[in-house]
């Protein structure tokens, strides 16, 4: 199983800081877990291949672009630092 843990400031609240885990066993693709946490609380969930395949056909995106672009918000690299916001509700 692969992990990433990332620091976020969500455009909603950016003077307070989240700490975001992606957990995945193949890639993204095939669904995965996610832990976020504020050092006081947490939440956790998952997404299954199935929610993410609903969700790409919901927004009429390719698949396949729909997974890179959940890589690329979800598992922060330098190339998309500052691209992607999050907003916590």
């Amino acid at each position: 199983m692969e992990k990433t843990l990332n620091r976020i400031h969500p455009v909603s609240d950016p003077e307070r800081t989240y700490f975001l885990q992606v957990s995945w066993e193949k890639d993204l693709g095939t669904g995965f877990g996610l832990l976020l946490s504020d050092c006081q609380c947490a939440w956790t969930g998952t997404v299954s291949e199935a929610d993410i395949s609903r969700e790409a056909a919901d927004i009429e995106m390719d698949r396949e672009k729909y997974v890179e672009e959940l890589r690329n918000s979800l598992i922060a690299r330098e190339e998309s630092a500052g691209k992607y916001n999050f907003v916590i509700s």
